[in-house]
């Protein structure tokens, strides 16, 4: 039930005629803070509800296992960190009529859709370590999700655009991970992230390792 509500609360406010009654009703800042506020609480919900279900092991856990999202998360985060209030209108809610430079792409370089990269990562990083039936349902419906989410979204932009159009403004941004940097299209760069925005995903992510274990019951750390 949990996942059910969860998909059903972004698919709903994704279609458009639903998303710009919400943004006239509420403004396009608030309707963005209180979409992120809903899908984090619903996401915690899922989590819990994967914890509380029956355990049936589908793989064992080794000790190596438990470092992988250990390594993976400081790059889920920044990549959050750098996604969310940039200027890409290749994302959820973004518009063609936003600032973007397709010459200075920035995080877009490294993928349209830092967000649901992020939570693609995150879903495949914790999926590893977690062999039981709920869990596995969980990361990998999750992992599912976010792939899917990434194509459909190229599929409706370039709809929406045209092919020509989109061709122009996705020239030297990457669809998978780095596809532009790997491809030469343009230079690797470290502008994606500035000085304010890496404290920040510094913070959130020592957050995250101080709260896992009040708010999900088991340390992230292989050694705590």
């Amino acid at each position: 039930m949990a996942f059910a509500v969860f998909i059903a609360a972004h698919a709903l406010p994704a279609r458009p005629a639903v998303r710009r009654r919400l943004v006239a009703l509420t403004g396009e800042r608030a309707y963005l803070l209180a979409y992120s506020a809903v899908s984090l609480g619903l996401l915690y919900w899922l989590i819990l509800a994967a914890g509380r279900a029956p355990v049936v092991v589908l793989w064992g856990t080794a000790p190596w296992q438990l470092w992988v999202p250990n390594l993976v998360m400081p790059v889920v985060v920044l990549l959050a960190v750098a996604g969310i209030g940039i200027a890409n209108p290749f994302s959820f809610g973004g518009s063609i009529e936003r600032r973007f430079d397709p010459v200075r792409p920035g995080i877009t370089a490294v993928s349209r859709h830092p967000l649901l990269l992020a939570i693609l990562l995150w879903a495949l990083a914790h999926l590893l370590p977690n062999g039981t039936l709920a869990h596995a349902l969980l990361f990998g419906l999750f992992a599912l999700f976010a792939g899917l989410g990434m194509v459909m979204l190229d599929r409706r932009r370039r709809r929406q655009w045209g092919p020509v159009r989109f061709a122009h403004l996705a020239r030297n941004t990457s669809l998978w991970p780095a596809e532009a940097w790997l491809r030469g299209r343009v230079r690797p760069g470290l502008d994606v992230l500035s000085g304010p925005r890496l404290a920040v995903a510094a913070a959130v992510y020592l957050g995250l390792l101080l709260l896992h274990p009040v708010l999900f019951g088991v340390s992230p750390l292989p050694l705590f």
